[in-house]
């Protein structure tokens, strides 16, 4: 087998050190290629240096480490005659026990700060066996945007069950209008906007789309991106282009919309 590589995205840079450091020792044989500060950084990363094995910081500045291994698979060369097999992805957090729980039921595996030797071991054992098996790139990367939508919906998810939001006020000018949230089409996010579509006109509102994701019926409003959620019942049209990606149109809207990698699973024909 040839050198095992890795990528380190850790913000706090003594962290960092001590990390490939704790790697060093007890996986000498494992090359570090390099260590980022963020998750721009770490997908830009990872696509030029395609590691054996990333190492994510939960918490880091702009993406998360979770938004950063998704936009990395939104950008990963899976198919074709470049396919290769993602990266194994190790999340490192300051998470207690309890709400690490999510990380058990999928295969990607996780270190929790201070990283503890024994716990360190036991993340390499189960990586060296990973990349011990002979696996098709394709199969590698349906495993691992399973595991990914499954980690994503767990951060997603509210701590507490809300009524879901009725109503968005939007600033126009000097007025602030009442949407019903019955007449949004979709919400997208736009740089330190989030775009309100209906079928009449566009509204712009600073609230977060995280924070709209948590107020609003996930039965009602889809994802299909990271920064695009749309209602189910709008969708008309789902289409692939010669290069697989996938777009959506919704009725009473001339835009096409491109659904991720991650939520392409949603549309199938029956």
């Amino acid at each position: 087998m040839n050198t095992p590589t890795a990528l380190i995205a850790e913000d706090e840079h003594l962290l960092a050190q001590a990390l490939q450091a704790d790697l060093a020792r007890a996986w000498p044989a494992l090359k570090v290629l390099a260590t980022v500060g963020d998750g721009a950084s770490a997908v830009k990363q990872a696509l030029a240096l395609q590691p054996d094995v990333l190492f994510f910081d939960i918490r880091m500045p702009g993406m998360s480490g979770l938004e950063a291994a998704a936009e990395l698979a939104e950008q990963w060369p899976a198919h074709g005659p470049q396919a290769r097999a993602f990266p194994a992805l190790v999340f490192v957090t300051a998470y207690d026990q309890y709400a690490v729980q999510a990380f058990e039921a999928q295969a990607v595996d996780y270190l929790l700060k201070p990283v503890q030797a024994a716990r360190l071991q036991k993340t390499i054992e189960k990586l060296q066996l990973a990349l011990a098996k002979p696996e098709s790139p394709a199969i590698n990367f349906e495993a691992t945007l399973g595991q990914l939508r499954g980690l994503l919906a767990g951060a997603a998810a509210p701590a507490a069950a809300t009524a879901p939001l009725r109503v968005i006020q939007a600033s126009v000018g000097t007025t602030i209008r009442m949407v019903p949230v019955d007449d949004v089409l979709c919400f997208e996010a736009a740089d330190k906007y989030v775009r309100v579509l209906t079928a009449e006109r566009e509204y712009l509102i600073r609230t977060p789309l995280k924070e709209l994701q948590e107020q609003i019926d996930t039965t009602v409003f889809w994802q299909i991106h990271r920064g695009t959620v749309v209602r189910a019942l709008a969708i008309e049209t789902v289409t692939r282009d010669e290069a697989g990606k996938t777009f959506l149109s919704l009725r009473g809207l001339k835009e096409k919309f491109v659904v991720s990698r991650l939520y392409a699973h949603l549309f199938k024909a029956m």
